[in-house]
């Protein structure tokens, strides 16, 4: 995925970046207190026109400040609520916010926009804009992968709740994206369990990943290591399987090539047991 072109998609609808004429506000010069100590309690902040700070934010989004263009979305939204520049403004913020890598006001704007105007046009951006900010949270597959898990959801309702969107396309690849770190996840820890020789717990991460992702990449390595996992329990009409399975499916893998040589040196080869559940999870993902 090119970042540039993500970060294209980002950008708001040209609805929510139409301004209303730019108006000249006046100036007012706020009177002197002579007194050195202010009563904050007194304290009212001025309220301008909602058009006047929305234009503001836009003219500052535009000169690429962003902390001022998002100052003046939230001040629209906080001074004229429920009004339609309010709630464009939501959406602006959401927007603003994850472009400063302010991830959870982002996501906090967002969902409160999806919240109050589910059946919006701009509902489907700020949805997007929530799948975004979970997804650049995403981390190394060491690590732990919630933020992964929620781009799955968040992108998922994009997808489902708004499948003619601009944005299903871009939301599909990173759903896609966080399943293949979620299937990578579940391949550490399996090699981490296998190094040690517990097989069982290794074979019920290796199994997880044909099962729940077997659309990722991370399909060869899981059947090899299952062949290796079962010849090492003495399962050996497993083994056979998931190697056939490997076989059926990436015959030209250099994981299938290695399942093979390790059956051949116990006298064995490659033999698909159809009644396994490894031979039934195998339709699921045939080249």
């Amino acid at each position: 995925m090119n970042p540039k072109r993500s970060e294209a998609r980002a950008r708001p609808g040209r609805g929510l970046l139409m301004a209303v004429p730019i108006l000249v506000a006046p100036l007012f010069v706020a009177a002197c207190q002579s007194d050195a100590d202010i009563d904050l309690s007194t304290y009212v902040e001025n309220t301008e026109p909602a058009d006047v700070l929305y234009n503001q934010g836009l003219a500052n989004l535009e000169a690429g400040q962003l902390r001022e263009a998002n100052a003046k979305f939230e001040a629209v939204d906080r001074q004229h609520p429920y009004s339609e520049l309010a709630r464009k403004s939501m959406v602006m913020a959401a927007f603003t916010n994850y472009r400063q890598g302010k991830y959870e006001e982002a996501i906090n704007a967002g969902k409160r926009y999806v919240s109050l105007y589910p059946s919006t046009p701009d509902a489907a951006y700020a949805q997007y804009i929530v799948g975004l900010s979970y997804h650049r949270q995403i981390r190394d597959v060491t690590q732990d992968q919630k933020e992964a898990r929620r781009t799955i959801e968040a992108m998922e309702e994009v997808v489902q709740r708004w499948p003619e969107s601009e944005y299903v396309e871009d939301a599909k690849a990173k759903i896609r994206f966080a399943r293949d770190q979620l299937a990578g996840k579940e391949m550490q820890i399996g090699r981490y369990y296998l190094e040690r020789r517990e097989y069982i717990a290794a074979a019920k991460r290796f199994r997880n990943v044909i099962e729940v992702y077997s659309n990722t990449r991370h399909i060869e390595e899981a059947l090899a290591r299952l062949t290796e996992v079962y010849y090492a329990m003495g399962l050996v009409d497993e083994a056979q399987t998931a190697a056939a399975v490997l076989g059926n499916n990436y015959p030209d893998s250099q994981w299938y090539k290695d399942s093979y040589e390790l059956l051949q040196k116990g006298g064995l080869e490659p033999r698909e047991n159809t009644g396994s559940w490894i031979s039934k999870a195998g339709a699921l993902f045939k080249a």
